[in-house]
């Protein structure tokens, strides 16, 4: 006999099946990102999104439907992370608001949350663009729909058609996106959310799945400005392990130079080379560190991250509380900043401007909405401005600021570390909130950021060929050069930055740039400048050598 409705019980084990079926296909769909980045991405983004509401699913026992929803919406929308996380987390609001007001989910109640669920995903994006998850989300909304207008009735077939309509219209993305179809992809995005969309499926069908949540959360860390105890009184306090799917050669002087790194953050290193794979071990009180960098080697799987400290933690932290609660304290701002920085030299230049909150993340970790939420909240200021430096961080800012109901929030558009950094020096203090915030966003416009990285994968993207292992000069709006030599391609990316107009040129060097290396690009952009300033700055970012910006 077929199954025509569903309870909280069987949508409860539907969702944990879906998000344990995008997290084994995580890594597959990091792969299927355009940009041949070395960095976090859509599968992992996603995968920490659904995971935080699955975590909250796993622990009941025997929910009802507005309970189940409640925390799937909840969950997803403070774990937000990158884009496609947050557009998934908008799609899960959706789709809960209609089903919680029922105990069984019919077809036609079905048909009425996809729809619903496209509606709110399309509202959270200011410029929604086709081919990408949400033209595969309307594509299976739209299914759901002509299904139900037909007069199916079950809900097998329901589920089974939509899913073959949607991965149809996948298919079609790259017809829709010339850049996936130059690539060679279908959207990434679309993918992960056909991943759900099979687990959830074959729960439905009652097939046996593991629906045991593990996953371990990375956090985020935020640096306040006047931390009120050192980080010497916890020691190595996180034991960290993973394994690295090497993309690039990893040779005795590469393990050794790994090693190396390891030991100045952390001790207890074990790092066993094997073929393809690098199993690690160590003990560090920032495993963000620890996994930045081996995200330069390649793609991270079986990650496990456990404190070993928790009481000597708590200790310090209630000791942090106490002395805070017996000082005075410190008259309530006008105005505050929070922002997203990767870099100890960039955290250093962001403080150094007055920003109240750093949190530490970027490119190779997205922070989740909750990030920012906390962040926010340790900022004793009436406004907060918030700046994401990311392009794929803003969506996750703009949902935080919501969430807070104390005080007003601001999120500046800001889609690089160099449009961060304008934007705090062109505030004005003597300005009202709206005055501020139409200066900073109109002279962060002004600002063409590039930024060097190198290849993972072969691919072709703007009519540009890149083998793996090749530098890129990654610009605003697209690929700017690209070649086997990093001073040729900085000194091309460059080029394509500057013009009449320019009076500054920035340079901020990563961690694995050498000052002398540095400061040899700032004098041949100078010689060839001469009408320009060019600054030099230590940033200390991973994953990029460099950062230029020109304005």
């Amino acid at each position: 006999m077929a199954l025509n409705t569903v309870d909280a019980k069987i949508l409860a084990k539907m969702f944990l099946a879906g998000a344990k079926n995008l997290e084994n296909k995580k890594e597959w769909i990091n792969e299927l990102n355009v940009f041949p980045v070395p960095d976090g991405d859509t599968g992992t983004n996603m995968t920490m999104t659904i995971m935080a509401a699955a975590k909250e699913v796993a622990k009941m026992d025997d929910p009802d439907m507005a309970t189940l929803c409640k925390a799937i919406s909840s969950g997803s929308l403070r774990g937000a992370r990158g884009n496609s996380g947050v557009i998934l987390s908008q799609l899960l609001r959706g789709f809960t608001k209609v089903v919680r007001e029922y105990d069984e989910i019919t077809l036609p109640v079905f048909a009425a949350a996809f729809e619903k669920a496209v509606e709110t995903a399309y509202k959270a994006v200011m410029k929604p663009k086709e081919g990408t998850i949400l033209t595969v989300a309307k594509g299976a909304s739209d299914k759901a729909k002509e299904l139900l207008e037909e007069g199916c009735e079950d809900l097998s077939v329901y589920f089974d058609e939509i899913i073959k309509h949607a991965d149809y219209v996948l298919s079609q993305t790259p017809e829709m996106l010339p850049v996936l179809k130059q690539a060679g992809v279908v959207d990434s995005g679309g993918q992960g959310l056909m991943e759900v969309l099979k687990g959830a499926y074959d729960a439905f069908l009652g097939k046996e799945i593991d629906f045991s949540v593990e996953t371990p959360t990375v956090s985020v860390n935020t640096v306040k400005a006047d931390d009120g105890y050192s980080e010497e009184d916890i020691k190595f306090g996180y034991c960290t392990e993973f394994i690295i799917m090497l993309n690039r050669p990893f040779n005795i002087k590469t393990e050794m130079d790994f090693k190396a790194y390891l030991e100045s953050i952390g001790d207890s290193i074990v790092v066993v080379a094997d073929d393809d794979i690098v199993k690690v071990h160590v003990h560090t009180n920032d495993p963000g560190m620890a996994i930045q960098k081996a995200l330069l080697y390649g793609a991270l799987s079986n990650m496990k991250i456990d404190n070993m400290r928790l009481e000597h933690q708590e200790k310090v932290i209630k000791m942090s509380e106490k002395k805070e609660a017996e000082a005075p304290e410190e008259p309530r701002k006008d105005i505050g900043f929070v922002t997203v920085a990767a870099g100890d030299g960039i955290t250093e230049i962001f403080k150094s401007l007055g920003v109240d909150c750093v949190i530490s993340g970027g490119q190779t970790m997205n922070p989740s909405t909750d990030d920012i939420v906390n962040a926010i909240a340790t900022v004793n200021a009436d406004c907060v401005f918030v700046l994401p430096n990311n392009k794929n961080i803003i969506l996750a800012a703009n949902q935080a600021q919501y969430l807070i109901e104390d005080k007003k929030v601001v999120v500046i558009p800001t889609k690089t570390i160099a449009q961060g950094i304008t934007a705090v020096i062109n505030f004005v203090p003597d300005m009202s909130v709206e005055e501020n915030e139409a200066v900073m966003v109109e002279e962060i416009a002004r600002v063409k950021t590039g930024e060097v990285t190198y290849a993972v994968r072969d691919t072709q993207i703007d009519d540009k060929e890149i083998r793996q292992g090749d530098y890129m000069g990654i610009g605003d709006k697209g690929i700017l050069s690209v070649g086997p030599e990093m001073n040729a391609v900085i000194y091309d990316m460059v080029d394509e930055m500057v013009d009449d107009e320019t009076e500054l040129i920035s340079i901020y060097y990563g961690e694995e740039v050498t000052e002398e290396a540095a400061e040899e690009i700032r004098v041949k952009v100078s010689e060839k400048y001469a009408a320009c300033d060019v600054e030099l700055q230590y940033g200390g970012q991973p994953v990029y050598y460099y950062v230029i910006s020109a304005e």
